[in-house]
């Protein structure tokens, strides 16, 4: 008489058994060992290219390196704004810090503080100079700002900002 498996009446003899196994295991394991894992694009230097779902802009590389594709049409480049004081109304609120978004189509979106009011605007190219523009900003108080700007890159520039009470500023894009 053949010992049967009691689970399934299948013979010890038969050597499909221990076949049965490993093939159980070999589905089994990959399956808990990848259901934790994600896939994170990276760049050609290892950096994550998306973070929390913002898209990650690399730096301008001189290495000659050719970069990683990235999906079609340009990205939007957040800016750091740094706004400083060109007269004596201006000097009583210091250094201003902002941002604005470069949607590399010719406009972006322009916010910063100021005397704790937030100001908000856009930032468009001025047409037949793709390297000039102008900005407005306005807040809910009534203050607003007019700005002229010129880029030296697509990250980078520098202009003037006159707010409504008369304070002028030196504006710098990008870092």
């Amino acid at each position: 008489m053949k010992p049967e498996n009691s689970i399934t009446g299948v013979s010890r003899r038969t050597g499909n058994d221990g076949m049965s196994k490993r093939l159980a295991i070999a589905m089994i394991v990959p399956a808990l060992v990848l259901s934790a894992c994600y896939v994170i694009p990276v760049g050609p230097e290892g950096e994550a290219v998306y973070t929390l779902g913002v898209p990650y802009i690399p730096p301008h590389s001189t290495t000659g390196v050719p970069s990683a594709p990235f999906p079609a049409g340009p990205m939007p480049a957040v800016l750091s704004v740094k706004l400083y004081p060109a007269n004596d109304l201006a000097n009583q609120t210091g250094v201003l810090t902002g941002q604005v978004t470069n949607m590399m189509t010719g406009k972006g979106r322009f916010s910063f503080n100021y005397q704790g009011e937030t100001l908000v605007g856009e930032a468009t190219r001025v047409a037949n100079d793709e390297r000039r523009g102008v900005a407005s900003a306005y807040g809910s108080r009534g203050t607003f700002a007019r700005c002229e700007y010129q880029m030296s890159s697509p990250r980078m520039g520098a202009g003037n900002c006159t707010f409504s009470n008369g304070a002028e500023y030196q504006v710098h894009i990008g870092s």
